[in-house]
């Protein structure tokens, strides 16, 4: 495993505070700059309800590029936590790839945009086979070469997983990307915790309207009512996981979406990995412990928040950089290994 930068990030000077990192990467000021980029990714979009196997029902939006003749693959996008397919650092990096000539799928994880009616039961992070199934369906429907997937924060956690399983799932994945991962989602919840105030209240906010609107779908399912934000991430997560859950217990729950230590020693696909010295809440420490196989590489930058990567005020990310460079060189070690294998 390699853990030296190819393209160090230095942000502007003004940009390295790290919650301002990490506010910025979704804020609505960095939305209104993607105005032109959406315009592009969304122009022809088609929305497509995907069959993930189990009666799981996911949607999605595929997008076509129009630079190239050929496309240079597809790539699957998956956003973080209570984002969606219209989260601004998707619509960024789903724009910046249709330019390099990449197919586009916009992936929304269960409960996630409207999605809520889809799919009787509750979304949580442990609900990796219906993404498996995602990316497998997507690649058998809409794949023209190879195939990537790529994804930010919990987005980035269900990447790599989901490259761990292709194997054996049938999923002919090229390789996998992901900016600021959650590793250990124990060590995660208590860095959010820790972390400045807005942090926790931020995600609370969004989870409640979540939840409510799931409760309005199935009213005689899911009874919200004693949900208070005043008990904090922990409490309510540990209230949810022992009410709608198989897993029983908080710590069981946590550990079965967790890919610390050597959980991705076995990875057979390729993966990369960036993220931030400075992320407020995903420990760098957790990156530094990881045991990875030797064709992956991660990439600790000094400065970047948590899937900031802002290098100057035009709303620009390297994290975008770096995955558009990641799926270009896999395409062309791709496309030189067909080119031999023909010849």
């Amino acid at each position: 495993m390699s853990i030296l930068p190819l393209h160090p990030f230095r942000p502007h000077p003004l940009l390295r505070n790290p919650h301002l990192q990490s506010v910025l990467a979704s804020s609505g000021v960095r939305r209104a700059l993607a105005s032109r980029r959406r315009a592009r990714l969304e122009g022809n979009a088609q929305p497509h309800i995907l069959d993930c196997g189990d009666g799981v029902r996911l949607l999605g939006f595929h997008s076509r590029q129009t630079v190239r003749p050929e496309p240079r693959g597809l790539a699957v996008l998956l956003h973080g936590w209570e984002g969606s397919v219209q989260s601004t650092y998707l619509i960024h990096t789903g724009a910046r790839l249709l330019d390099e000539g990449f197919d586009v799928f916009r992936l929304n994880l269960r409960d996630h945009g409207d999605t809520h009616h889809l799919n009787p039961e509750l979304f949580h992070s442990c609900r990796i086979d219906e993404v498996v199934g995602a990316v497998r369906e997507v690649g058998q429907r809409f794949a023209e070469g190879p195939l990537f997937v790529a994804g930010y924060s919990l987005g980035g956690n269900f990447a790599l997983r989901v490259a761990l399983r292709a194997p054996g799932a049938g999923i002919e994945l090229s390789r996998a990307v992901a900016v600021c991962p959650v590793i250990s989602p124990a060590a995660g919840l208590a860095a959010i915790e820790t972390a400045p105030w807005f942090y926790q209240a931020y995600f609370l906010r969004k989870w409640r309207r979540s939840l409510e609107t799931k409760a309005r779908h199935f009213p005689s399912v899911f009874d919200f009512a004693d949900w208070q934000p005043a008990q904090g991430l922990r409490e309510l997560t540990r209230l949810l996981v022992e009410r709608y859950t198989e897993y029983g217990t908080l710590e069981r729950y946590l550990d079965g979406y967790s890919i610390a230590g050597d959980r991705l020693a076995a990875l057979q696909v390729p993966v990369r990995i960036l993220t931030a010295e400075d992320d407020p809440i995903i420990p760098v420490a957790d990156f530094r412990a990881l045991s990875l196989p030797a064709h992956s590489r991660l990439e600790i930058a000094p400065h970047g928040g948590h899937c900031g990567f802002l290098s100057g005020l035009r709303g620009r990310s390297y994290a975008e950089d770096f995955i558009a460079d990641e799926l270009l060189a896999a395409a062309a070690q791709d496309q030189r290994g067909g080119e031999a294998g023909a010849g």
